[in-house]
């Protein structure tokens, strides 16, 4: 064994740097300032006895060896994580720290009606939660910065494990007039190409949409994007198109002071919100513990 072994502290240095690949926003992450990460990343470097990370004003470049450490780092920290969630909250199940990741097309919808009965049901819970897009937060949740996330399916998912929670239906959204007669549910195959609008790329909610309408082939016009469910909406009002949301958010009030028709879309079009988390994670009773009381404020909101 190694005479001297590197720290969690410098091991986290290391992967926040890789991250965001900038030394003032790693240092910023790790809530310490430039010189101490620097510093810890140099002693780092001096103890392994090998050059990490390149460095110059404008590019922070990792060499091949520093890569193949920053890989072994984030599996140590993961590992360490774990560890430590053995003892979290001692035998009270959700007490102490929890860290939620939330996909964008889910937070401001869902967890405004849940989370009330989350801090009732569980006191002692302290949530940090962190909004992200489908990939950089299963990323996040791989390395051991989150502990379970929840987000939409279908999504590649391996190496997690994969609590169902509900469906969540797609609807049409469209202005007075752009159908004529609106029927009580859209035909996928009535959704007109020209006039669909999508999120930007990035966002698991296109794709998903999409196929659970039975249209993959669909593709918005790049100029008529939106960054976000809400500017969506905004654009049908603004009479760009139609677009394609789900179910929670019509329920959380998004077409709420316009005069636009949501109509569902025939052939149980809907994507299936879930909780995810590291398989064998020793917290597994907790997380399912947390997506029954989900359900639960759900049903109660």
């Amino acid at each position: 064994m190694a005479a001297f072994l590197p720290t969690l502290k410098q091991l986290q240095y290391l992967t926040a740097l890789h991250i965001h690949g900038h030394f003032g926003r790693a240092a910023e992450a790790c809530f310490v300032t430039q010189s101490t990460l620097s510093a810890g990343l140099a002693e780092l470097e001096s103890l392994l006895g090998v050059r990490l990370v390149e460095r110059n004003r404008r590019v922070v470049r990792f060499s091949p060896m520093g890569e193949r450490v920053v890989a072994k780092a984030y599996d140590v920290l993961r590992e360490a994580d774990e560890l430590a969630g053995l003892t979290v909250g001692g035998d009270k199940p959700l007490a102490g720290p929890l860290r939620l990741g939330v996909i964008p097309t889910i937070a401001p919808y869902l967890l405004p009606r849940v989370l009330p009965h989350v801090r009732s049901r569980w006191p002692d819970l302290k949530l940090y939660l962190r909004e992200d897009m489908s990939g950089p937060a299963t990323e996040a949740l791989a390395r051991g910065m989150l502990d379970v996330v929840l987000l939409a399916l279908p999504w590649e998912t391996p190496g997690l494990a994969v609590m169902p929670l509900f469906d969540d239906a797609f609807h049409l959204v469209f202005r007075p007039g752009d159908l004529p007669d609106p029927p009580p549910a859209v035909a996928p195959d009535s959704i007109d190409p020209h006039h669909l609008l999508l999120l930007e790329d990035g966002h698991c909610l296109k794709e998903q949409a999409l196929s659970a309408c039975g249209r993959p082939e669909l593709r918005a016009d790049p100029g008529h994007r939106g960054t976000s469910l809400v500017t969506l909406v905004q654009m049908v009002a603004g009479g760009l198109g139609q677009t394609l949301v789900p179910k929670m958010a019509l329920d959380a009030g998004i077409i709420a002071g316009t005069n636009l028709i949501a109509r569902p879309v025939m052939g149980n079009a809907s994507r299936s919100i879930a909780l995810v988390w590291r398989h064998n994670s020793p917290r597994e009773p907790e997380f399912r513990l947390l997506g029954e009381t989900l359900l639960a404020g759900l049903a109660l909101a």
